[in-house]
Protein backbone atom coordinates (compact mmCIF):
# COMPACT_ATOMS: atom_id res chain seq x y z
CA UNK A 1 0.00 0.00 0.00
CA UNK A 2 0.95 3.56 -0.54
CA UNK A 3 2.70 4.85 2.72
CA UNK A 4 4.23 8.13 1.51
CA UNK A 5 4.55 10.97 3.74
CA UNK A 6 2.94 13.94 2.38
CA UNK A 7 4.36 17.15 2.97
CA UNK A 8 1.73 20.21 3.48
CA UNK A 9 1.01 23.80 2.71
CA UNK A 10 0.85 25.99 5.12
CA UNK A 11 -0.68 29.45 4.80
CA UNK A 12 -0.74 32.05 6.94
CA UNK A 13 -3.38 34.94 7.02
CA UNK A 14 -1.85 37.97 5.92
CA UNK A 15 -2.50 39.80 9.50
CA UNK A 16 -5.31 42.02 9.82
CA UNK A 17 -4.69 45.87 10.72
CA UNK A 18 -3.20 45.87 14.20
CA UNK A 19 -5.82 49.33 14.71
CA UNK A 20 -8.69 47.01 13.73
CA UNK A 21 -7.44 44.04 15.84
CA UNK A 22 -6.86 46.72 19.13
CA UNK A 23 -9.86 48.57 18.89
CA UNK A 24 -12.12 45.32 18.90
CA UNK A 25 -9.89 43.39 21.76
CA UNK A 26 -10.76 46.78 23.58
CA UNK A 27 -14.49 46.77 22.50
CA UNK A 28 -15.59 43.06 23.47
CA UNK A 29 -12.84 42.36 26.18
CA UNK A 30 -10.81 39.77 24.27
CA UNK A 31 -7.09 38.98 24.35
CA UNK A 32 -5.32 40.09 21.25
CA UNK A 33 -5.31 36.41 19.19
CA UNK A 34 -9.02 36.07 19.52
CA UNK A 35 -9.58 39.59 18.12
CA UNK A 36 -7.24 38.98 15.00
CA UNK A 37 -8.79 35.28 14.50
CA UNK A 38 -12.46 37.57 14.61
CA UNK A 39 -11.00 40.14 12.42
CA UNK A 40 -9.93 38.13 9.84
CA UNK A 41 -13.47 36.54 9.80
CA UNK A 42 -15.54 39.43 9.05
CA UNK A 43 -15.82 40.34 12.45
CA UNK A 44 -14.49 43.98 13.38
CA UNK A 45 -17.06 45.63 15.52
CA UNK A 46 -19.20 45.29 18.86
CA UNK A 47 -22.52 44.65 16.33
CA UNK A 48 -20.96 42.03 14.38
CA UNK A 49 -19.22 40.10 17.37
CA UNK A 50 -22.60 40.16 18.98
CA UNK A 51 -24.21 38.66 16.29
CA UNK A 52 -21.67 36.25 15.80
CA UNK A 53 -21.80 35.39 19.57
CA UNK A 54 -25.64 36.08 20.14
CA UNK A 55 -26.98 34.72 17.59
CA UNK A 56 -30.88 35.06 17.14
CA UNK A 57 -33.53 34.14 14.59
CA UNK A 58 -34.48 37.61 13.95
CA UNK A 59 -31.05 37.91 12.13
CA UNK A 60 -32.35 35.59 9.52
CA UNK A 61 -33.45 37.00 5.97
CA UNK A 62 -36.69 37.86 5.00
CA UNK A 63 -37.74 34.33 2.96
CA UNK A 64 -39.99 35.85 0.57
CA UNK A 65 -36.61 37.23 -1.03
CA UNK A 66 -36.24 33.81 -2.30
CA UNK A 67 -37.04 33.33 -6.10
CA UNK A 68 -40.73 31.57 -5.77
CA UNK A 69 -41.17 31.81 -2.66
CA UNK A 70 -44.59 33.90 -3.03
CA UNK A 71 -46.04 30.98 -5.03
CA UNK A 72 -45.02 28.44 -3.45
CA UNK A 73 -46.45 29.74 0.07
CA UNK A 74 -50.00 30.82 -1.97
CA UNK A 75 -50.00 26.94 -2.91
CA UNK A 76 -49.33 25.50 0.30
CA UNK A 77 -51.41 27.56 2.27
CA UNK A 78 -54.54 26.84 -0.14
CA UNK A 79 -53.86 23.30 0.63
CA UNK A 80 -54.20 23.66 4.38
CA UNK A 81 -57.22 25.70 3.80
CA UNK A 82 -58.90 23.29 2.00
CA UNK A 83 -57.62 20.36 3.52
CA UNK A 84 -55.64 18.94 0.00
CA UNK A 85 -53.57 16.22 0.53
CA UNK A 86 -49.46 17.40 0.47
CA UNK A 87 -47.01 14.92 -0.65
CA UNK A 88 -43.62 15.29 1.03
CA UNK A 89 -40.56 13.49 -1.21
CA UNK A 90 -37.13 13.79 -0.11
CA UNK A 91 -34.21 12.33 -0.88
CA UNK A 92 -32.84 9.48 1.05
CA UNK A 93 -29.61 11.23 2.44
CA UNK A 94 -29.76 12.81 6.14
CA UNK A 95 -30.56 16.41 4.36
CA UNK A 96 -33.39 14.88 2.23
CA UNK A 97 -34.66 12.56 5.05
CA UNK A 98 -34.84 15.21 7.55
CA UNK A 99 -36.22 17.82 5.57
CA UNK A 100 -38.73 15.24 5.04
CA UNK A 101 -39.66 15.06 8.24
CA UNK A 102 -39.70 18.74 8.96
CA UNK A 103 -42.42 19.61 6.48
CA UNK A 104 -44.55 16.16 7.46
CA UNK A 105 -44.18 17.21 11.15
CA UNK A 106 -44.92 21.33 10.19
CA UNK A 107 -47.99 20.51 8.39
CA UNK A 108 -49.46 18.06 10.56
CA UNK A 109 -48.91 20.83 13.15
CA UNK A 110 -50.88 23.42 11.51
CA UNK A 111 -53.54 20.55 11.46
CA UNK A 112 -53.19 19.74 7.65
CA UNK A 113 -53.11 16.35 5.54
CA UNK A 114 -49.66 14.99 4.88
CA UNK A 115 -47.37 12.21 4.53
CA UNK A 116 -44.15 11.47 3.07
CA UNK A 117 -42.06 9.30 0.46
CA UNK A 118 -38.19 8.15 0.16
CA UNK A 119 -37.22 6.51 -2.68
CA UNK A 120 -35.39 3.41 -2.57
CA UNK A 121 -31.59 4.04 -3.11
CA UNK A 122 -31.44 1.08 -5.56
CA UNK A 123 -34.92 0.39 -7.18
CA UNK A 124 -35.41 4.03 -7.83
CA UNK A 125 -32.21 6.23 -8.00
CA UNK A 126 -31.30 9.73 -6.85
CA UNK A 127 -34.16 12.13 -7.35
CA UNK A 128 -37.63 12.19 -8.13
CA UNK A 129 -38.92 9.48 -9.53
CA UNK A 130 -42.13 8.17 -11.59
CA UNK A 131 -42.62 5.74 -8.50
CA UNK A 132 -42.60 7.88 -6.16
CA UNK A 133 -45.12 10.59 -8.31
CA UNK A 134 -47.17 7.57 -8.85
CA UNK A 135 -47.69 6.65 -5.46
CA UNK A 136 -48.53 10.02 -4.51
CA UNK A 137 -51.54 10.00 -6.92
CA UNK A 138 -52.11 6.69 -5.59
CA UNK A 139 -52.45 8.53 -2.47
CA UNK A 140 -54.65 11.01 -3.18
CA UNK A 141 -51.92 13.79 -3.18
CA UNK A 142 -52.14 17.31 -4.84
CA UNK A 143 -49.24 18.91 -4.03
CA UNK A 144 -45.74 17.30 -4.44
CA UNK A 145 -43.34 18.87 -2.25
CA UNK A 146 -39.62 17.90 -3.26
CA UNK A 147 -37.03 18.72 -0.81
CA UNK A 148 -33.28 18.21 -1.83
CA UNK A 149 -33.81 16.97 -4.72
CA UNK A 150 -35.77 17.56 -8.06
CA UNK A 151 -34.27 21.03 -9.57
CA UNK A 152 -32.75 18.60 -12.45
CA UNK A 153 -35.82 16.32 -12.93
CA UNK A 154 -37.33 18.17 -16.23
CA UNK A 155 -39.31 14.96 -17.28
CA UNK A 156 -40.32 13.96 -14.11
CA UNK A 157 -42.13 16.91 -13.38
CA UNK A 158 -43.61 17.17 -17.01
CA UNK A 159 -44.74 13.70 -15.96
CA UNK A 160 -46.03 14.73 -12.09
CA UNK A 161 -47.96 17.96 -14.09
CA UNK A 162 -49.70 15.67 -16.29
CA UNK A 163 -50.61 13.17 -13.95
CA UNK A 164 -52.61 16.49 -11.55
CA UNK A 165 -49.73 17.10 -9.49
CA UNK A 166 -49.10 20.64 -8.39
CA UNK A 167 -45.13 20.41 -7.52
CA UNK A 168 -43.24 22.28 -5.54
CA UNK A 169 -39.51 22.25 -5.47
CA UNK A 170 -37.07 22.64 -2.23
CA UNK A 171 -33.42 22.06 -3.51
CA UNK A 172 -29.91 23.27 -3.31
CA UNK A 173 -28.13 21.49 -6.11
CA UNK A 174 -26.81 23.19 -9.18
CA UNK A 175 -29.53 23.44 -12.15
CA UNK A 176 -29.04 22.21 -15.52
CA UNK A 177 -29.50 24.31 -18.14
CA UNK A 178 -32.61 24.43 -17.96
CA UNK A 179 -35.31 24.59 -15.21
CA UNK A 180 -38.31 22.01 -14.46
CA UNK A 181 -41.76 23.23 -15.16
CA UNK A 182 -43.06 23.11 -11.46
CA UNK A 183 -45.12 24.77 -9.69
CA UNK A 184 -42.68 26.80 -7.88
CA UNK A 185 -39.09 26.04 -7.74
CA UNK A 186 -37.00 27.27 -4.45
CA UNK A 187 -33.18 27.09 -5.04
CA UNK A 188 -31.51 30.00 -4.26
CA UNK A 189 -28.58 29.08 -6.41
CA UNK A 190 -31.08 28.82 -9.73
CA UNK A 191 -30.28 32.00 -12.20
CA UNK A 192 -32.77 35.31 -11.41
CA UNK A 193 -32.68 34.36 -7.62
CA UNK A 194 -31.73 37.67 -5.74
CA UNK A 195 -31.27 35.45 -2.14
CA UNK A 196 -28.61 37.04 -0.69
CA UNK A 197 -27.11 33.53 1.25
CA UNK A 198 -26.45 30.79 -1.03
CA UNK A 199 -24.96 27.90 0.87
CA UNK A 200 -28.36 26.31 2.01
CA UNK A 201 -28.26 22.92 2.32
CA UNK A 202 -32.13 21.28 1.03
CA UNK A 203 -33.55 20.93 4.67
CA UNK A 204 -32.13 24.76 4.59
CA UNK A 205 -34.26 25.39 2.02
CA UNK A 206 -37.27 23.72 3.66
CA UNK A 207 -37.15 25.80 6.71
CA UNK A 208 -36.89 28.85 4.59
CA UNK A 209 -40.36 27.71 3.61
CA UNK A 210 -41.88 27.01 6.40
CA UNK A 211 -40.94 30.10 7.75
CA UNK A 212 -42.64 31.84 4.95
CA UNK A 213 -45.62 30.09 5.37
CA UNK A 214 -45.41 30.57 9.09
CA UNK A 215 -45.67 34.19 8.41
CA UNK A 216 -48.67 34.20 6.20
CA UNK A 217 -50.55 32.27 8.76
CA UNK A 218 -49.22 34.04 12.36
CA UNK A 219 -47.90 31.00 13.41
CA UNK A 220 -44.01 31.91 13.66
CA UNK A 221 -43.61 30.57 17.33
CA UNK A 222 -43.28 27.41 15.77
CA UNK A 223 -40.33 27.76 14.09
CA UNK A 224 -38.01 26.79 16.78
CA UNK A 225 -38.85 23.28 17.24
CA UNK A 226 -37.90 22.35 13.85
CA UNK A 227 -33.95 23.87 13.97
CA UNK A 228 -33.42 20.06 15.25
CA UNK A 229 -33.89 18.99 11.78
CA UNK A 230 -31.69 21.89 9.68
CA UNK A 231 -29.51 21.28 12.51
CA UNK A 232 -28.87 17.17 11.41
CA UNK A 233 -28.84 18.35 7.77
CA UNK A 234 -26.59 20.96 7.26
CA UNK A 235 -23.70 19.50 9.42
CA UNK A 236 -24.36 16.10 8.03
CA UNK A 237 -24.25 17.89 4.15
CA UNK A 238 -21.02 19.77 5.41
CA UNK A 239 -22.38 23.44 3.72
CA UNK A 240 -20.89 26.56 4.74
CA UNK A 241 -21.85 27.39 8.62
CA UNK A 242 -21.73 30.57 8.09
CA UNK A 243 -24.39 33.09 7.99
CA UNK A 244 -28.27 31.91 8.18
CA UNK A 245 -26.62 28.56 8.51
CA UNK A 246 -24.09 29.20 11.43
CA UNK A 247 -27.29 30.82 13.23
CA UNK A 248 -29.72 27.66 12.37
CA UNK A 249 -26.91 25.50 13.53
CA UNK A 250 -25.92 27.59 16.45
CA UNK A 251 -29.97 27.21 17.95
CA UNK A 252 -30.44 23.87 16.82
CA UNK A 253 -27.81 22.25 18.68
CA UNK A 254 -28.91 24.46 21.81
CA UNK A 255 -32.11 22.14 21.08
CA UNK A 256 -30.87 18.95 20.94
CA UNK A 257 -28.77 19.16 23.59
CA UNK A 258 -31.23 21.09 25.78
CA UNK A 259 -34.65 18.98 25.05
CA UNK A 260 -33.98 16.32 21.68
CA UNK A 261 -37.34 14.73 20.17
CA UNK A 262 -37.51 11.16 20.87
CA UNK A 263 -35.59 9.67 17.53
CA UNK A 264 -33.03 12.11 18.34
CA UNK A 265 -32.45 11.17 21.64
CA UNK A 266 -32.17 7.69 20.76
CA UNK A 267 -29.37 8.24 18.16
CA UNK A 268 -27.68 10.16 20.82
CA UNK A 269 -27.87 7.57 23.34
CA UNK A 270 -26.94 4.46 21.24
CA UNK A 271 -23.75 6.47 19.43
CA UNK A 272 -22.73 6.83 22.80
CA UNK A 273 -22.76 10.20 22.88
CA UNK A 274 -23.52 12.33 26.38
CA UNK A 275 -26.82 14.61 25.73
CA UNK A 276 -25.42 18.33 26.67
CA UNK A 277 -22.51 17.87 25.20
CA UNK A 278 -23.41 16.92 21.24
CA UNK A 279 -21.28 19.02 19.13
CA UNK A 280 -20.90 19.51 15.05
CA UNK A 281 -18.24 16.92 14.87
CA UNK A 282 -20.64 13.99 16.72
CA UNK A 283 -23.61 14.31 13.92
CA UNK A 284 -21.22 14.51 11.06
CA UNK A 285 -19.15 11.06 12.79
CA UNK A 286 -21.46 9.72 14.87
CA UNK A 287 -25.32 10.50 14.35
CA UNK A 288 -25.00 11.30 10.18
CA UNK A 289 -23.82 7.78 9.65
CA UNK A 290 -26.51 5.99 11.90
CA UNK A 291 -29.32 8.15 9.48
CA UNK A 292 -27.34 6.93 6.18
CA UNK A 293 -26.87 3.81 7.16
CA UNK A 294 -30.76 2.55 6.65
CA UNK A 295 -30.69 4.48 3.09
CA UNK A 296 -27.63 2.81 1.88
CA UNK A 297 -28.70 -0.52 2.83
CA UNK A 298 -32.28 -0.65 2.61
CA UNK A 299 -35.61 1.65 3.44
CA UNK A 300 -34.74 5.20 4.13
CA UNK A 301 -38.35 5.57 5.10
CA UNK A 302 -36.96 4.08 8.67
CA UNK A 303 -35.01 7.04 8.68
CA UNK A 304 -37.91 9.67 8.73
CA UNK A 305 -39.88 7.48 10.97
CA UNK A 306 -37.33 7.34 13.79
CA UNK A 307 -36.70 10.99 13.26
CA UNK A 308 -41.00 11.45 13.98
CA UNK A 309 -41.33 9.26 16.07
CA UNK A 310 -43.35 10.33 18.85
CA UNK A 311 -42.71 7.51 21.54
CA UNK A 312 -39.46 6.34 23.48
CA UNK A 313 -40.33 2.73 22.66
CA UNK A 314 -40.55 3.31 19.12
CA UNK A 315 -37.44 5.51 19.39
CA UNK A 316 -35.33 3.21 20.61
CA UNK A 317 -36.39 0.00 18.15
CA UNK A 318 -35.70 2.14 15.49
CA UNK A 319 -32.55 3.56 16.84
CA UNK A 320 -31.61 -0.02 17.46
CA UNK A 321 -32.20 -1.17 13.28
CA UNK A 322 -30.17 2.15 12.89
CA UNK A 323 -26.87 0.64 14.61
CA UNK A 324 -27.36 -2.58 13.23
CA UNK A 325 -27.66 -1.56 10.22
CA UNK A 326 -24.59 1.22 9.99
CA UNK A 327 -22.57 -1.77 11.52
CA UNK A 328 -23.01 -3.66 8.39
CA UNK A 329 -22.43 -0.72 5.95
CA UNK A 330 -19.08 0.12 7.88
CA UNK A 331 -18.18 -3.89 7.12
CA UNK A 332 -19.03 -3.06 3.65
CA UNK A 333 -17.06 0.05 2.97
CA UNK A 334 -14.32 -1.44 5.22
CA UNK A 335 -14.06 -4.21 3.04
CA UNK A 336 -14.47 -2.24 -0.49
CA UNK A 337 -12.16 0.24 0.72
CA UNK A 338 -9.54 -2.27 1.06
CA UNK A 339 -10.42 -3.51 -2.34
CA UNK A 340 -10.01 -0.20 -3.80
CA UNK A 341 -6.76 0.75 -2.72
CA UNK A 342 -5.63 -2.84 -3.52
CA UNK A 343 -7.07 -2.06 -7.40
CA UNK A 344 -5.16 1.10 -7.36
CA UNK A 345 -1.95 -0.15 -6.45
CA UNK A 346 -2.40 -2.95 -9.18
CA UNK A 347 -3.73 -0.64 -12.36
CA UNK A 348 -1.64 2.42 -11.56
CA UNK A 349 2.39 2.06 -11.99
CA UNK A 350 3.04 5.53 -10.26
CA UNK A 351 0.31 6.59 -8.42
CA UNK A 352 1.36 9.85 -7.74
CA UNK A 353 1.44 10.78 -11.06
CA UNK A 354 -2.04 10.54 -11.67
CA UNK A 355 -4.38 13.59 -11.76
CA UNK A 356 -7.52 11.40 -10.55
CA UNK A 357 -8.73 8.13 -9.46
CA UNK A 358 -11.73 6.02 -11.24
CA UNK A 359 -12.46 2.61 -9.74
CA UNK A 360 -15.50 0.47 -11.08
CA UNK A 361 -15.88 -3.05 -9.78
CA UNK A 362 -19.44 -4.78 -10.92
CA UNK A 363 -19.89 -5.93 -7.43
CA UNK A 364 -19.33 -2.74 -5.37
CA UNK A 365 -22.47 -1.68 -3.29
CA UNK A 366 -23.63 1.54 -4.71
CA UNK A 367 -24.62 2.55 -1.13
CA UNK A 368 -21.19 3.08 -0.38
CA UNK A 369 -19.26 4.65 -2.83
CA UNK A 370 -19.47 7.86 -1.90
CA UNK A 371 -18.07 6.84 1.71
CA UNK A 372 -15.13 4.90 -0.01
CA UNK A 373 -14.61 7.92 -2.60
CA UNK A 374 -14.20 10.12 0.19
CA UNK A 375 -11.57 7.61 2.20
CA UNK A 376 -9.72 7.50 -1.36
CA UNK A 377 -9.11 11.29 -1.47
CA UNK A 378 -8.30 11.18 2.05
CA UNK A 379 -5.56 8.47 1.56
CA UNK A 380 -4.48 9.50 -2.04
CA UNK A 381 -5.35 13.41 -2.10
CA UNK A 382 -6.96 13.40 -5.45
CA UNK A 383 -10.18 13.77 -7.24
CA UNK A 384 -11.66 9.91 -6.51
CA UNK A 385 -14.74 8.58 -8.20
CA UNK A 386 -16.09 5.37 -7.30
CA UNK A 387 -18.30 2.77 -9.10
CA UNK A 388 -20.82 -0.31 -9.16
CA UNK A 389 -22.78 -1.32 -11.43
CA UNK A 390 -26.51 -0.69 -11.22
CA UNK A 391 -29.33 -1.94 -13.87
CA UNK A 392 -26.38 -2.38 -16.14
CA UNK A 393 -24.40 0.98 -16.36
CA UNK A 394 -22.06 2.38 -13.61
CA UNK A 395 -23.16 4.66 -10.93
CA UNK A 396 -21.02 5.99 -8.37
CA UNK A 397 -19.89 8.90 -6.37
CA UNK A 398 -17.39 11.81 -7.07
CA UNK A 399 -15.27 13.72 -4.33
CA UNK A 400 -12.69 15.98 -4.61
CA UNK A 401 -9.83 17.74 -2.70
CA UNK A 402 -10.13 21.30 -1.10
CA UNK A 403 -10.29 23.87 -3.61
CA UNK A 404 -11.00 21.97 -6.87
CA UNK A 405 -14.13 22.41 -8.46
CA UNK A 406 -15.70 18.24 -9.55
CA UNK A 407 -18.49 19.42 -10.64
CA UNK A 408 -16.73 21.71 -13.05
CA UNK A 409 -15.01 18.56 -14.20
CA UNK A 410 -17.41 16.54 -14.75
CA UNK A 411 -18.93 19.03 -17.05
CA UNK A 412 -15.87 18.52 -19.74
CA UNK A 413 -16.82 15.01 -19.69
CA UNK A 414 -20.66 15.35 -20.30
CA UNK A 415 -20.33 13.50 -23.76
CA UNK A 416 -18.83 10.04 -21.86
CA UNK A 417 -21.74 10.72 -19.14
CA UNK A 418 -25.52 9.52 -19.13
CA UNK A 419 -26.39 11.69 -15.78
CA UNK A 420 -24.54 13.92 -13.15
CA UNK A 421 -25.06 16.03 -10.89
CA UNK A 422 -23.94 17.69 -7.57
CA UNK A 423 -22.05 20.18 -5.57
CA UNK A 424 -18.01 21.50 -5.84
CA UNK A 425 -16.77 19.02 -3.71
CA UNK A 426 -19.45 16.03 -3.93
CA UNK A 427 -21.63 14.57 -7.17
CA UNK A 428 -23.04 11.70 -8.55
CA UNK A 429 -22.61 10.46 -11.79
CA UNK A 430 -23.46 7.42 -14.38
CA UNK A 431 -21.58 6.01 -17.12
CA UNK A 432 -22.47 3.41 -19.94
CA UNK A 433 -20.07 0.56 -19.52
CA UNK A 434 -19.27 0.65 -23.10
CA UNK A 435 -17.87 3.91 -22.40
CA UNK A 436 -16.29 3.76 -18.82
CA UNK A 437 -12.94 3.67 -20.36
CA UNK A 438 -13.40 6.81 -22.62
CA UNK A 439 -15.13 8.56 -19.54
CA UNK A 440 -11.94 7.64 -17.19
CA UNK A 441 -9.51 9.32 -19.60
CA UNK A 442 -11.68 12.16 -20.42
CA UNK A 443 -12.39 12.89 -16.46
CA UNK A 444 -8.71 12.52 -15.89
CA UNK A 445 -7.80 14.92 -18.77
CA UNK A 446 -10.17 17.55 -17.71
CA UNK A 447 -8.59 17.21 -13.98
CA UNK A 448 -5.29 18.05 -15.32
CA UNK A 449 -6.25 20.81 -17.16
CA UNK A 450 -7.79 22.31 -14.34
CA UNK A 451 -6.54 21.79 -11.51
CA UNK A 452 -3.36 23.79 -10.48
CA UNK A 453 0.14 22.29 -9.13
CA UNK A 454 -1.08 24.19 -5.93
CA UNK A 455 -3.97 22.34 -5.48
CA UNK A 456 -2.77 18.83 -5.66
CA UNK A 457 -0.88 19.67 -2.02
CA UNK A 458 -2.70 19.52 0.89
CA UNK A 459 -3.10 22.99 2.49
CA UNK A 460 -3.28 23.53 5.95
CA UNK A 461 -4.80 27.62 6.64
CA UNK A 462 -3.54 29.65 9.55
CA UNK A 463 -5.18 32.14 11.01
CA UNK A 464 -2.27 34.09 13.06
CA UNK A 465 0.64 32.92 14.81
CA UNK A 466 0.60 33.07 18.77
CA UNK A 467 2.39 32.31 21.79
CA UNK A 468 2.04 29.74 24.65
CA UNK A 469 1.57 32.03 27.53
CA UNK A 470 -1.34 33.42 25.66
CA UNK A 471 -2.71 30.03 25.82
CA UNK A 472 -4.74 30.36 28.89
CA UNK A 473 -7.98 28.45 30.27
CA UNK A 474 -9.66 31.69 29.35
CA UNK A 475 -8.96 31.85 26.17
CA UNK A 476 -9.67 28.25 25.09
CA UNK A 477 -13.36 29.05 26.69
CA UNK A 478 -13.69 31.75 24.20
CA UNK A 479 -12.36 29.80 21.14
CA UNK A 480 -15.36 27.45 22.16
CA UNK A 481 -17.92 30.35 21.33
CA UNK A 482 -16.79 30.32 18.14
CA UNK A 483 -18.95 26.90 17.64
CA UNK A 484 -20.46 25.69 15.85
CA UNK A 485 -17.57 24.39 13.61
CA UNK A 486 -17.54 23.22 10.42
CA UNK A 487 -16.65 24.80 7.02
CA UNK A 488 -16.48 28.42 6.42
CA UNK A 489 -15.94 28.43 10.20
CA UNK A 490 -13.59 25.87 11.47
CA UNK A 491 -11.71 25.96 14.57
CA UNK A 492 -9.19 28.30 14.71
CA UNK A 493 -5.76 27.46 13.30
CA UNK A 494 -2.50 28.81 15.46
CA UNK A 495 0.98 28.48 14.27
CA UNK A 496 3.94 28.70 17.46
CA UNK A 497 7.55 28.84 16.52
CA UNK A 498 10.21 28.66 18.46
CA UNK A 499 9.15 25.98 20.41
CA UNK A 500 11.18 23.47 22.62
CA UNK A 501 10.61 20.00 22.94
CA UNK A 502 10.79 18.82 26.93
CA UNK A 503 11.31 15.29 27.04
CA UNK A 504 10.99 12.37 24.54
CA UNK A 505 8.03 12.28 22.14
CA UNK A 506 6.21 9.00 22.28
CA UNK A 507 3.01 7.01 20.40
CA UNK A 508 0.19 6.43 22.13
CA UNK A 509 -2.92 4.49 20.88
CA UNK A 510 -3.22 3.67 17.09
CA UNK A 511 -0.36 5.85 16.02
CA UNK A 512 -1.06 9.04 18.06
CA UNK A 513 1.82 11.27 18.76
CA UNK A 514 1.99 13.10 22.24
CA UNK A 515 4.98 15.25 23.54
CA UNK A 516 4.77 18.43 25.41
CA UNK A 517 6.52 21.78 24.58
CA UNK A 518 7.86 24.44 26.37
CA UNK A 519 8.00 28.01 25.62
CA UNK A 520 9.28 30.94 27.67
CA UNK A 521 8.71 28.41 31.01
CA UNK A 522 5.34 27.35 30.54
CA UNK A 523 4.69 23.96 29.44
CA UNK A 524 1.79 22.67 27.54
CA UNK A 525 0.64 19.39 26.59
CA UNK A 526 0.59 18.24 22.56
CA UNK A 527 -1.63 15.62 20.72
CA UNK A 528 -1.18 14.90 17.12
CA UNK A 529 -3.98 12.51 16.30
CA UNK A 530 -2.88 9.39 13.37
CA UNK A 531 0.45 11.90 13.26
CA UNK A 532 2.98 9.08 14.32
CA UNK A 533 4.89 9.48 10.86
CA UNK A 534 6.19 12.94 12.28
CA UNK A 535 8.40 11.53 15.18
CA UNK A 536 11.23 11.56 13.28
CA UNK A 537 10.92 15.38 13.29
CA UNK A 538 10.57 15.71 17.06
CA UNK A 539 14.04 15.07 18.58
CA UNK A 540 14.70 14.89 21.98
CA UNK A 541 16.01 18.39 23.08
CA UNK A 542 15.38 20.76 19.99
CA UNK A 543 14.49 24.57 20.42
CA UNK A 544 13.94 25.49 16.65
CA UNK A 545 10.01 23.06 16.46
CA UNK A 546 7.25 24.87 14.67
CA UNK A 547 3.83 23.46 15.06
CA UNK A 548 0.37 24.21 13.48
CA UNK A 549 -2.68 23.33 15.72
CA UNK A 550 -5.92 23.78 17.38
CA UNK A 551 -6.62 24.65 20.98
CA UNK A 552 -9.31 22.75 22.85
CA UNK A 553 -9.62 21.43 26.78
CA UNK A 554 -7.16 18.52 27.73
CA UNK A 555 -9.28 15.10 27.87
CA UNK A 556 -7.05 13.88 30.56
CA UNK A 557 -7.21 16.54 33.49
CA UNK A 558 -7.76 15.78 37.11
CA UNK A 559 -10.52 16.69 39.11
CA UNK A 560 -10.64 19.59 41.48
CA UNK A 561 -11.90 19.12 45.24
CA UNK A 562 -15.31 20.15 44.09
CA UNK A 563 -15.81 17.20 41.52
CA UNK A 564 -14.79 20.62 39.24
CA UNK A 565 -13.70 19.68 35.52
CA UNK A 566 -10.50 21.64 35.24
CA UNK A 567 -10.11 23.37 32.14
CA UNK A 568 -6.60 22.55 30.57
CA UNK A 569 -5.84 23.88 27.51
CA UNK A 570 -3.80 21.67 24.87
CA UNK A 571 -2.65 21.60 21.47
CA UNK A 572 -4.37 19.56 18.60
CA UNK A 573 -1.53 19.07 16.07
CA UNK A 574 -2.44 19.27 12.70
CA UNK A 575 1.72 19.30 11.19
CA UNK A 576 4.74 19.87 12.69
CA UNK A 577 8.00 21.49 10.81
Amino acid sequence: MNTTIRENRWTLASPPQPEVVARLSKEINVPEPIAKVLVLRGIDDYDKAKAYFRPGLSLLHDPFMMKGMEAATDRLVAALRNNEHIRVFGDYDVDGTNGAAMLYLFFKELGGKASYYIPDRLKEGYGISNTGIDNAVESGATVFLAVDCGITAIDQVGYANRRGLDVIICDHHEPGSSIPNAYAVLDPIQAGDTYPFKSLCGCGVGFKLIQAVAMKLGKESVLPSYLDFVTLASTADIVSLTGENRILVRLGLESINKNPRPGIRALIEIAGFTLGHVHTGQIVFGLAPRINAVGRLGDAMRAVRLLTSETVEDAERLAKVMEEENMNRRKIDGDTFEEAQMLVERECDDVEAEAALVLHQDHWHPGVVGIVASRMVEKYYKPSIMMATVDGVAKGSARSVSGFNIYDALKRCEESILQFGGHKYAAGVTVELAKLDEFKEAFKNAVRDLMSDELRTPEIKIDTEITLPEITPRLVRLLNEFSPFGPGNMRPVFLARNLELVGPPRIVGRNHLRFKVKQNNHIIDAIGFNLGQLMPKLTPGRTDVECVFTIEENDFVSRNGNGKRDTVPQLKIKDVK
